[in-house]
């Protein structure tokens, strides 16, 4: 409680004398990586690491979380019109407003921390809550006011939402009704999805056990994950709620990393081939699309892009006006870009 004191009283300070939130950090350094490519693909540069991207509803702008190391990062907002990027934690951010009531279990605000996977529930007059996956100084769910301007989104930092215990890494979040929250617990030795609620703390979700859960997304309704299953190259339904569990595998021919809904209401799976199965032969893949219906569980193979010197592995697509958007890691600094 101390600590929490101590950083209300700096936020009070700050906030009197009108000094920036941030009067201690700059901003990432944009990459440097010369973003052109003769292999007619084109990109959005000004990034480090674009691991996930999730559009705000009803805006031009697109949420990335991108990577310095594993404890540090930045996120960023893209511009799908102009491809203007702008990072908008820690730099350009508001100032924190913590939500004690709700986030009980957390110690107060953080400055640094890797963003990974990220989702956002809808609010009302542009005003949004946004949710990123953080490593680093602590494991958690950290959790955003997102507010809509005249020049784009602005972040506010609200609370935080610790890992489950025992987990090994956190990796894909989605908002369910309610103010629930699904996670995958990404762990190719054995991982599962989890649930967050705000008067439940967090709870396995029965009959999620499998190797390398990794994407995810759920139904309007809240009655179906779809996971991207990385080890079993598959999109995986599974049911919730209902017993017995409904799991269902649906084949797509590589690592599947990020999922996204498309606007055409089907999952968008995202991810590449790093490396063949035991001893057979394979064509490896810096990133690869698919769309899957979710109805009939029809799969349409869209992008395999061999990628760039500097953009090395896909983990995410979206759809992005008339393209596909695919963001990577592992020296990706930019956002590829595909015709659709």
């Amino acid at each position: 409680m101390r600590l929490i004191s101590r950083f209300f009283i700096l936020f009070l300070i700050l906030k009197i004398l009108g000094i920036p939130w941030l009067f201690a950090q700059d901003s990432y350094p944009a990459q440097q990586a010369e973003c052109i490519s003769n292999t007619g693909v084109s990109f959005v540069c000004g990034l480090i690491n674009p691991e996930d991207l999730y559009q705000i509803p009803d805006t031009d702008w697109v949420i990335a979380t991108g990577r310095i190391s594993d404890s540090a990062g930045p996120i960023y907002a893209v511009n799908i019109d102009t491809h203007n990027v702008v990072e908008v934690y820690p730099h350009n951010a508001a100032l924190p407003d913590f939500d004690q009531e709700t986030f009980t279990e957390c110690s107060g605000p953080i400055l640094t921390f890797q963003p990974h996977g990220v989702t956002l529930r809808e609010g009302p007059e542009e005003k949004h809550t946004l949710y990123v996956v953080g490593h680093g100084a602590r494991e958690a769910v950290e959790v955003f006011n997102l507010t809509m301007t005249g020049d784009g989104p602005v972040l506010s930092w609200k609370g935080c939402i610790p890992a489950p215990e025992g987990t090994r890494r956190i990796n894909s979040i989605t908002a369910l009704p309610e103010g629930y929250l699904g996670a995958t617990n990404f762990d190719t030795q054995g991982g599962q999805l989890w649930e967050w609620g705000p008067s439940t703390s967090w709870i396995e979700v029965p009959g999620s056990s499998m190797m390398g859960p990794n994407g995810l997304v759920s139904s309007e309704d809240g009655e179906w994950f779809y996971v991207g299953g990385w080890s079993d190259m598959a999109l995986v339904r599974i049911s919730r709620g209902k017993l017995p569990v409904e799991v269902e595998l649906i084949p797509v021919g590589f690592n599947v990393d990020n999922v996204r809904w498309g606007k055409d209401g089907r999952i968008i799976a995202a991810g590449h081939i790093r490396r063949c199965p035991s001893d057979s032969d394979c064509d490896t893949s810096a990133a690869r699309v698919a769309k899957v219906n979710p109805e009939n569980f029809e799969v349409e193979q869209l992008v395999d892009f061999d990628g760039s010197d500097f953009f090395a592995m896909g983990t995410v697509a979206i759809d992005a006006g008339d393209e596909i958007w695919i963001g990577g890691i592992y020296g990706s600094f930019a956002i590829a870009r595909f015709p659709q």
